[in-house]
């Protein structure tokens, strides 16, 4: 399957729009943290799979700040809109409602981009998240816990974990 890319030109209009709904700071911090994903998910070499591509995507922008405001949101976004030009548009408010609590955890270190990696691949090809992958959710977030590090990801979030 052919995949459909965007360039960094649509990335800023997402973020953009994010923020004039949303409200925060206009405005590319780093262009590079900007363009290098969008470029590097096209290398199958790298990102061999459709599920890599994406959850590499998500992970950059969340972690790497590539705008000055609304990092997470753009992520989650940006993620949405490679979903929608691939026509996997099925998928797109599943992942969005996933990723709302995700991306926190994300950019917070809790979960890292193998954990990340995983529940994409399972928002695109499951119905739930296996118990194995909650299992590894459920670790990631106990760890905080056990560093007493406070954590309220609201009460949606781990409704379907138990």
């Amino acid at each position: 399957m052919k995949l459909n890319y965007f360039t960094s030109e649509y990335a800023i209009k997402i973020h953009d729009k994010i923020i004039a709904i949303s409200g925060g700071f206009e405005g590319v911090k780093i262009f590079g943290n900007l363009d290098s994903p969008l470029t590097h998910i096209q290398n199958d070499d790298y990102y061999p799979t459709f599920e890599d591509k994406l959850a590499h995507l998500v992970f950059s922008f969340n972690k790497f700040h590539a705008f000055n405001d609304g990092n997470k949101r753009t992520s989650i976004a940006i993620g949405a809109f490679l979903l929608e030009i691939n026509g996997l548009d099925v998928f797109v408010d599943k992942f969005i409602i996933e990723m709302e609590n995700i991306a926190v955890t994300v950019a917070d270190n809790i979960i890292e981009k193998d954990l990340l990696q995983e529940i994409v691949t399972s928002i695109i090809n499951e119905e739930d998240y296996n118990e194995e992958l909650k299992l590894k959710i459920i670790n990631a977030l106990e760890q905080v816990k056990e560093d007493n590090v406070p954590i309220n990801l609201g009460v949606e979030f781990y409704k379907d974990l138990f």
